[in-house]
């Protein structure tokens, strides 16, 4: 017969996975944003598509894919349904026509001011305090940044 600790032993155990933590945490994360966002007509990953462009207009996909960790091939139907949106325009870079420039239509911009409401929700959903918030980050890019260089 087990001991009743015997899960908080057991390196095999879900509820011992920081792996499963992260997974299920991200699930609920993106729960959360689908109800933010579905005003906005975004899925969570043009929202962030949308964010780096707001922060910096006219990227190559390319670059935003290096700020995303996203590759070309997962950015490009997103892109194509965001430009279908009227949201962003798509051109080939006149220096090197290999690459294409993201930019902002009107609507991509004005949509900017709609979505100021979105990280707000999500504080008030996630019920933490802003430090805790910005320790958790932290962290978490520091998780990312040490698995990036170990595996």
């Amino acid at each position: 017969m087990a001991s009743q600790d015997a899960p908080t032993r057991d390196l095999l155990h879900l509820d011992n996975q920081v792996c499963f933590a992260l997974y299920s945490a991200n699930l609920a994360l993106t729960r959360a944003y689908r109800g933010l966002l579905a005003d906005l007509g975004l899925t969570y990953p043009q929202y962030l598509v949308m964010l780096v462009l707001w922060q910096q207009d006219g990227q190559t996909v390319s670059a935003i894919g290096e700020k995303l960790f996203l590759d070309s091939a997962t950015l490009t139907p997103l892109l194509k349904r965001l430009q279908a949106a009227g949201l962003v325009s798509r051109t080939r870079a006149t220096q090197d026509e290999r690459q294409v420039v993201i930019a902002l239509t009107e609507a991509g911009t004005a949509l900017r001011s709609r979505a100021k409401a979105v990280p707000e929700g999500l504080m008030c959903a996630m019920d933490c305090t802003p430090d805790t918030l910005l320790k958790l980050k932290a962290e978490l890019e520091t998780l990312r940044d040490n698995l990036g260089r170990n595996t």
